[in-house]
């Protein structure tokens, strides 16, 4: 069973949406064994969509023959249980390449991350969005983010002209300009939290009317990541406030420690919770033993933060 646009659109519209690690063997090779038993265990909670090879998925770091064996992977594991949407970008023709390997690979939809490194007028943006929204089948979700950055009437024109562009993904967290965006472009597109830890944006986005958002530490703490998105849709303001101040806001120190530890930190909770993805490739590092030392303190708080006040 694939997911239509209709249906992509609804689960990206509401729910806690999944960005899994990918796994590494001991070589730096990418580990099918390990990846497909991280998503018998991530899909098993309740999640509306996966995202494979995102950010926090290393897309950055995969060959394109790697990608299709990811989305590969994911189709077989959780294929017709959730939506599946694997990445696609840098050059525009790499892009509309990796929207084939996710055609191919099973995939469902597709998240677009800004070009490559270069300075990009609007325009241009324009053009790279609309020709790989042309090339595919495929709902795409636009990540707005980087040197990929569009305005309100950029996405409004974009939005008139893709009609499978379904959703796009906040990476900048200027709450007024993602506000302008929504109120110019209105209920076409569905929009999704996405800056690094996007908890720490989820009150403020949600104020806006952005109801859910990508999750980076639910790879660790899929329980307690869930529980923090139930109050939050609640409106269990004091218990959010808790969870915000005792977990969030030292780990996002931690995370800002070091560039690139917004994935880093990702791999060294998995690990320390026993479901181990293996290491970042470079140029990222993986987090020192005194940093891992303090990640595995925040992790015990926030468990126990999500069990204070749950239903029984």
């Amino acid at each position: 069973m694939h997911f239509d646009h209709a249906q992509l659109r609804a689960a990206l519209d509401d729910g806690l949406l999944s960005f899994p690690v990918t796994d590494f063997d001991a070589n730096g090779d990418f580990d099918q064994a390990g990846y497909e038993a991280r998503l018998e265990w991530l899909g098993s909670h309740p999640v509306s969509a996966l995202f494979v090879a995102g950010g926090t998925g290393e897309f950055f770091s995969l060959t394109n023959a790697e990608l299709g064996r990811v989305v590969e992977s994911a189709s077989r594991i959780c294929g017709g249980k959730l939506p599946i949407l694997a990445s696609a970008g840098r050059s525009q023709r790499d892009a509309i390449e990796h929207a084939r390997i996710a055609e191919q690979g099973g995939a469902d939809g597709l998240l677009l991350m800004p070009p490559y490194l270069t300075e990009c007028p609007r325009e241009g943006l324009v053009e790279y969005v609309a020709a790989v929204c042309d090339s595919t089948r495929l709902g795409v979700v636009l990540y707005n983010r980087a040197n990929g950055q569009l305005d309100a009437k950029s996405v409004r024109v974009l939005a008139e002209r893709c009609p499978n562009l379904i959703a796009l993904k906040d990476g900048v967290g200027n709450i007024q300009a993602l506000n302008t965006i929504i109120k110019t472009v209105g209920d076409r597109l569905v929009y999704i939290g996405g800056v690094p830890t996007a908890e720490i944006f989820a009150e403020a986005y949600l104020a806006i009317g952005v109801n859910t958002y990508s999750s980076a530490v639910y790879n660790f703490v899929p329980e307690a990541a869930l529980a923090f998105y139930r109050a939050l849709r609640a409106g269990e303001d004091a218990r959010v406030g808790r969870m915000v101040r005792d977990f969030f806001v030292p780990f996002v120190e931690l995370r800002d420690s070091c560039p690139g530890y917004a994935v880093s930190l990702i791999k060294a909770g998995a690990e320390q919770v026993g479901h181990g993805a293996g290491h970042v490739r470079a140029p990222l590092i993986m987090p020192n033993q005194s940093q891992r030392q303090t990640l595995a303190g925040l992790i015990e708080t926030f468990n126990a933060l999500a069990k204070e006040g749950a239903t029984p």
